[in-house]
């Protein structure tokens, strides 16, 4: 299954790679270089650890370009009163009566602890396409789902303060 992405995200990560290749990159191999300097590598944990920083970041840019060029690209073709990408949405529980907050964002920017849910998730399946008032019913799995109401959908800016997720 590939990724669903927005343009901006991967204008986002192709600027993280670019960072990564130029400057890095440099950063990581003078730190090799500069720990291999120091004598017996076998006994030399500097040189270790900065083969492991120089071994991270390659993983890291490699990781990146598949994301890539394996990505689906996605826009956000919901109305103004729907919920869709980059919706915040306020639901209220049925069962307990609580109340969440959720932003709908991409996977490569689902961050559940910042209030960011995929539209990939059950719960962003589930409320995609809907309306203020409406009652969604989320299937987790095929043995447990709950009932959400929606309270309200606003617009918000795809701005940059967003991170792409690390790994």
């Amino acid at each position: 299954m590939n990724d669903r992405l927005t343009q901006k995200d991967i204008q986002k990560m192709e600027e993280e790679i670019e960072h990564r290749k130029l400057v890095i990159r440099k950063e990581a191999l003078e730190a090799v270089k500069e720990a291999r300097a120091q004598g017996d590598l076998s006994e030399n944990f500097e040189y270790y650890a900065a083969k492991k920083y120089k071994n991270q970041n390659e993983s890291r840019i490699r990781y990146l370009e598949k994301m890539i060029k394996t990505a689906e690209i996605i826009e956000d073709d919901a109305a103004e009163d729907e919920i869709g990408l980059n919706k915040t949405v306020e639901v209220e529980f049925v069962e307990d009566g609580t109340t969440e907050i959720y932003r709908l964002v991409t996977t490569i920017r689902n961050n559940p602890l910042k209030g960011l849910i995929s539209i990939e998730s059950p719960i962003g399946k589930a409320l995609v396409g809907h309306k203020c008032g409406d009652t969604v019913h989320v299937q987790v799995s095929t043995d447990f789902g709950y009932d959400v109401v929606v309270k309200s959908v606003q617009n918000t800016p795809d701005d940059d303060l967003i991170e792409i997720r690390k790994f």
